[in-house]
């Protein structure tokens, strides 16, 4: 049968998903009384909840005597790392642009990719039934994105059809019947070449792996595409380093490869085919498995470096262990070792003291990713600031740059720019119009500067603005960039919080817990209306008398207290506070609990 390997790439939220599962339905892959669920390739339930998609997936149809493998990509350049290790294994890319927004700074970043591997793209106009949609306008966007990137004639004479992922249609034109896929289907086997890999089905066996998975029957799983030979269940074969090192030899006890939702066992792996091997041990995310006389290693897909760290910690909270069951720095470390080992993206170092690690990545997102996946397997943490990495060259410190795509209402433009321009440390590069009373910022801003802004930002467009991100390249050190102005209201006792003392301490500031949740010493349990962090007593009642007097006893109303998601909780934190994380609580703290402890850092660090 002939083979097709294919990616799909965009920005987040632009249809990426919706589009694979309406290809899965058109192709057969589902029966007709199968229950599917609305985005079937997002089967994470961070990526159902969020909307966004998280790990690189494939999946398989069939159209016209033709297998097609398709890979759903992440659209979000925190996890780059996905994207980088993915496109090494198709021989063309669908980048799909919503019609209303046209490219967007992921589309950007994962274009960049495809276009560097050679890689010859189709674009699809998405969403081109929407009001605001102006496809004419979102491909000359993508022409001229193209041209930026440096691709070649061949890539800039890619072919385009407009489409609608949610309505289950795709067109060469606007005019088209709108009335099935059939028209991206037959571009996708007229445009992209067959696997250049099934010319070498006679060499011996060999396979770049790019993900990595587990299963409880079949244990350690390792998917890719099959780049010389063939291999069966029972073969024996070993596995290389990147440097050519033997890693270990052992015999495939199942290869699998994808038809529909599911995977399948098959009998023979053939070159040029996405499959799935089980039966080793230790061979991981780009290691090439061969046959034993293969002696040199294929070459993998370098990474982008990581640009911010965050220091993971044991909960030494009094309140720890009341949640979670998995709690010390041994089981901490495991898991966060099995997580690099997958993704290539993170890097994990250990501290002297051995109880926390440094855990290095692409972004607040993927962090946010991973803590919000450990807490839900029922470990407790203590999260530090994120801090940016820098870098040494010629005796010059550099420091990571993003570059941030803002769309904002006319009226707020002000102050965006003036935030950015201004405390950040931000370059304005371009403002334009964007239509329908927005303007589009783009500006060069340091990472640090970004940490902790999007809050800010919300509030500053009144929960309009939309702010995407993307790393743009390293930069001269800026200076210090001022962090949170409002200091802190500290807990100084260790209980049960009373409604009296919270409704008397609201003059103070925003409040971050409610009446009758538990506190302890050193607990932040709201924001201080000054600049100064402000030690107070949340559990003190009111003073009981005999007397009574019309109005004295009126009832407590309590404003509703801020509730930070574990991202915002992150961002917000300064670098002597920490955020404790539980499977149940999101709690805020100092590093130091004790006052005086605090007060002996604060003099040693001044």
């Amino acid at each position: 049968m002939d083979i097709r390997n294919i990616a799909i790439i965009a920005h987040v939220d632009h249809g990426k998903t919706t589009l694979v599962d309406q290809l899965l339905r058109q192709s057969g892959a589902f029966r007709e009384n199968q229950a599917v669920a609305e985005r079937a390739m997002d089967s994470n339930d961070i990526e159902r909840e969020r909307g966004i998609t998280i790990l690189a997936k494939a999946t398989s149809v069939e159209w016209k005597g033709t297998r097609i493998n398709i890979v759903d990509t992440p659209g979000h350049a925190d996890f780059g790392g996905e994207v980088e290790r993915i496109l090494s294994m198709v021989d063309g890319v669908c980048l799909l642009v919503d019609a209303a927004e046209g490219p967007m700074p992921q589309t950007k970043f994962v274009t960049s990719k495809a276009l560097a591997l050679g890689l010859r793209p189709i674009v699809v106009l998405n969403k081109v039934d929407k009001p605001a949609a102006e496809p004419d306008n979102a491909l000359n966007d993508v022409f001229d994105l193209f041209a930026n990137l440096g691709a070649s004639d061949e890539q800039l004479d890619f072919p385009h059809v407009y489409a609608s992922g949610i309505g289950g249609w795709a067109d060469d034109s606007l005019e088209g019947p709108r009335k099935d896929m059939s028209a991206l289907f037959d571009l996708i086997l007229k445009h992209v070449d067959p696997p250049k890999q099934i010319a070498r089905q006679d060499e011996p066996f060999q396979m770049l792996a790019t993900t990595l998975g587990a299963d409880n029957f079949l244990g350690r799983l390792l998917t890719g595409r099959v780049e010389a030979g063939r291999a069966k269940a029972g073969d024996t074969v070993k596995a290389l380093s990147r440097d050519g090192e033997r890693i270990e030899q052992f015999r495939i006890s199942k290869v699998l490869a994808f038809r529909g939702l599911t995977q399948q066992p098959i009998d023979v792996a053939e070159a040029g085919d996405i499959v799935t091997l089980a039966g080793m041990a230790k061979a991981t995310v780009a290691d090439t498995i061969a046959a034993p006389e293969v002696e040199t290693a294929l070459p993998s897909q370098p990474i982008d470096p990581p640009t911010i760290s965050v220091t993971f910690g044991i909960n030494d909270s009094p309140l720890a262990g009341q949640d979670g069951k998995k709690v010390q720095s041994r089981v901490i470390r495991e898991r966060l070792m099995k997580e690099a080992e997958s993704n290539v993206a993170i890097k994990v170092e250990d501290t002297p003291g051995g109880e926390a690690f440094i855990v290095s990545g692409r972004g607040e997102l993927q962090m946010g990713v991973l803590i919000e996946n450990m807490r839900r397997e029922g470990f407790e943490l203590s999260i530090s600031r994120p801090r940016v990495i820098f870098r040494e060259e010629d005796g010059q410190r550099l420091e990571p740059v993003e570059e941030a795509i803002i769309d904002v209402d006319d009226d707020y433009t002000g102050a965006v720019i003036e935030k950015l321009t201004g405390d950040r440390k931000g370059d304005l590069v371009d403002m334009r119009p964007a239509g329908h009373g927005k303007t589009r910022i783009v500006a060069h801003v340091p990472s640090r500067g970004l940490i902790g802004y999007h809050g800010e930002f919300m509030t500053d467009t009144r929960g309009n603005g939309v702010l995407n991100r993307i790393f743009h390249g390293w930069a001269p050190y800026k200076g210090a960039i001022q962090g949170r102005r409002q200091g802190v209201l500290i807990s100084m006792e260790d209980g049960i919080s009373v409604a009296y003392a919270l409704w008397n301490l609201e003059e103070r500031g925003k409040m971050f817990i409610g009446a009758q949740e538990q506190v302890y010493q050193g607990m932040i349990i709201g924001e201080h209306s000054r600049d100064n962090d402000l030690e107070v007593n949340p559990l003190k009642g009111k003073k009981l008398t005999n007397v009574r007097a019309s109005g004295t006893d009126e009832a407590v109303r309590l404003t509703p207290p801020v509730r930070m998601s574990l991202e915002e909780a992150i961002a917000y934190i300064n670098d002597d506070e920490l955020v404790e994380v539980t499977p149940r609580n999101i709690r805020l703290r100092k590093r130091y609990l004790d006052p005086h402890e605090r007060k002996r850092q604060a003099r040693s660090e001044g």
